[in-house]
């Protein structure tokens, strides 16, 4: 086998953020995503689009090279992450986030660890959730459901729920409150342990390496600005998670340069602020599409 083959979730935003991270690696893909498979036509990648469920087990069988799961999924798959287990995160991905919390009733009595002894929780992902409880010293009975989880106190089917969470306006909705954070999931790009072909390797660090181009410059700014000659350090300590700027003379000024500075972390109002009292003047802050270190 020469193509790289990557197992992707057919619908969701997992879907969405796998298609548009490949795509902005340079791929070109020739079907509709109503496909199963499709193949690139610019580089030895196949896809397969699957069920979110499936796609740990399509890599681990060697169906897929690859795959593009949440972590979540993978961990509830594949709870052990050591030497014995076949799959590995290769890379994180940095979008479609999501906490799994456990969560009690508004008016329960439980307070501590202790207290979750026996009790019955409700929950899609037992398997992280048990693991995350005897890590704790807590023995409960795992009541798993494919849905509506945080319905289950009200009903009378549990006594705890543990759910993926976003604002938590659901829980607050069901008469739930944060009681723990189980796990912190986004994104990873997945693969197996065992080694593949020379062939699909290269290809698979070929589109690593342009992934976390794009991860990074999604998260990376570029910034433009003329400064006082005399306050260039004042103003380079300001600059968040820079290098050392670029500097260039102003046609005809002695006391004014140009600086420009590539900044990978978060640039904020308050930072341009800073930055305009230090006598920095026409100062613009550009996305950048592309990087490669």
């Amino acid at each position: 086998m020469t193509r790289l083959r990557i197992a992707v979730q057919s619908k969701g935003r997992l879907a969405d953020g796998g298609l548009d991270l490949l795509a902005r690696c340079g791929l070109r893909f020739s079907y509709g995503r109503n496909k199963l498979h499709q193949s690139a036509q610019n580089m030895p990648v196949d896809l397969m689009l699957v069920r979110d469920d499936d796609i740990p087990s399509f890599v681990a069988s060697g169906a897929c090279d690859y795959g593009i799961v949440g972590e979540n999924v993978l961990r509830e798959k594949y709870p052990a992450q050591d030497a014995d287990s076949p799959l590995e995160i290769a890379m994180n991905l940095g979008f479609a986030g999501c906490t799994l919390k456990l969560a009690v009733p508004v008016d329960s009595a439980v307070d501590n660890w202790a207290d979750i002894n026996g009790l019955r929780i409700a929950t899609s992902y037992p398997s992280i959730t048990d693991n995350f409880l005897r890590s704790k010293g807590v023995q409960a009975q795992m009541v798993e459901m494919s849905g509506s989880v945080e319905v289950a106190p009200r009903l009378g089917i549990s006594d705890l729920v543990c759910d993926l969470v976003s604002s938590g306006a659901t829980l607050e909705a069901n008469g739930l409150k944060p009681f723990a954070t189980v796990l912190e999931s986004e994104a990873v790009l997945i693969r197996r342990t065992q080694s593949v072909s020379p062939v699909v390797e290269a290809t698979a660090e070929i589109l690593m390496r342009r992934a976390a181009g794009v991860i990074a410059s999604g998260q990376t700014k570029y910034i433009m600005l003329n400064a006082p000659a005399d306050r260039i350090d004042e103003i380079t300590a300001l600059l968040p998670g820079s290098d050392a700027p670029t500097i260039a003379q102003i046609a005809g000024r002695d006391d004014v340069v140009a600086l420009h500075a590539v900044c990978r972390e978060r640039v904020f109002w308050e930072t341009l602020e800073a930055l305009k009292a230090q006598g920095a003047r026409a100062i613009l802050v550009l996305p950048i599409e592309k990087m490669l270190s």
